[in-house]
Parts: structure tokens; sequence; C-alpha cells
């Protein structure tokens, strides 16, 4: 029998898979961390002012904490072309087999996109401030990116996962839109 498709989200897949779903489970990832760190001129923002999406960053010590996703069995291949479409528009995502530890204890392997560091959409190490800015600013394909954040922020709270970065983040662009919008 063959192994079990897992999927890791850890931002708009948290909330917005897109996929078939058999079983869902929080999960840890070591050694990555969830980042604004990725340059969106798609789907967040544009090519002449782009947002920001989350990506995983590799950091030595850090974790992210998401959710992994088992794919159906039948579902693998039309689940790895809809991700491919929907994740390496750009190519400044990676493909990338992880080793995630589900809540329970289990350990699988799983499919996760992860942020190229060469490529010239990477933009690790912004300030926060700088983040939440371009955050309040931004909108693409797919809307406003502070939408992104705020839904981002408060699916990872309902499911109990704690991100001290997403939660500020959340309330300073609220507090900028607020400030700009009146």
């Amino acid at each position: 029998m063959a192994a079990a498709l897992w999927v890791f989200g850890y931002g708009s897949l948290i909330w917005h898979p897109g996929f078939p779903v058999a079983e869902r489970a929080v999960a840890r990832l070591e050694g990555w961390h969830r980042s604004f760190c990725m340059r969106s001129i798609h789907h967040r923002g544009t090519v002449e002012a782009p947002g920001l999406v989350l990506a995983l960053d590799r950091a030595a010590g850090a974790f992210c904490d998401g959710v992994a996703f088992r794919v159906p069995p039948g579902a693998e291949e039309a689940t790895i072309a809809a991700l491919r479409e929907r994740e390496l528009i750009s190519s400044a995502y990676v493909e990338e087999w992880v080793t995630l530890t589900l809540a329970d204890g289990r350990v699988e392997q799983a499919l996760a996109y992860v942020i190229d560091p060469d490529h010239v959409q990477y933009c690790g190490g912004l300030a926060l401030e700088e983040q939440a800015q371009i955050i309040a600013q931004a909108t693409g394909g797919r809307g406003p990116n502070r939408d992104y954040l705020w839904s981002t922020a408060a699916h990872l709270a309902e499911l109990g996962i704690a991100d001290a970065d997403l939660d500020w983040l959340a309330a300073r662009v609220r507090a900028i839109v607020q400030m700009t919008e009146g």
C-alpha cells in the first residue's frame, strides 16, 4: 500500500486548502519558521506595488506550527497538480518534502512549499513595522493583502496556534487601516 499524501499548510492553505481533505491535524515542522518573506506580485500585490505573503523560511532552531492535511486515496495526482498551479505561479516557492510531527505524536512526510532564498521575490529580514506598512496598502488578484493576514491570524487563533509576530502584525495593520481610512 502506498503511503498517504500529506500536505503542510502554514498560511492560506489552513483556511482554504483547495483540495479534498480526508484528515486534518495540527502539526509542527522543525527547522523552519512562518514569515512574510515573499513579495507578492500576483495574489496579494502587483509588480508595481508588491504585497507580502507567508512562506516557510529555513532557520536553525526554529519551528512552525500549522495544519497537516491528508489527501484521500485517489486524489493525490489532482491535488499535487492543483497545488503546483496555485503555489508555483512565480517559482519563488520550492516544493519540498518535510517531516512533520502531528499533535497526536505521529510523524509523517508531507509536501510543503518553502521559499527559495535566492529568488528575486525573497525579502527575509524586513522589520515588522515595514511589513505592516506594506500589508496595509497592497492589493492583488485575490484581494487586499490585509485580508490574507487577518484571515491567517484568525484561523491560527481558532486552532490554538500561537504566532506572536502574526498577532502583532494583525493588530498593527488594523491600526494603520483605521488611521488611513478613518
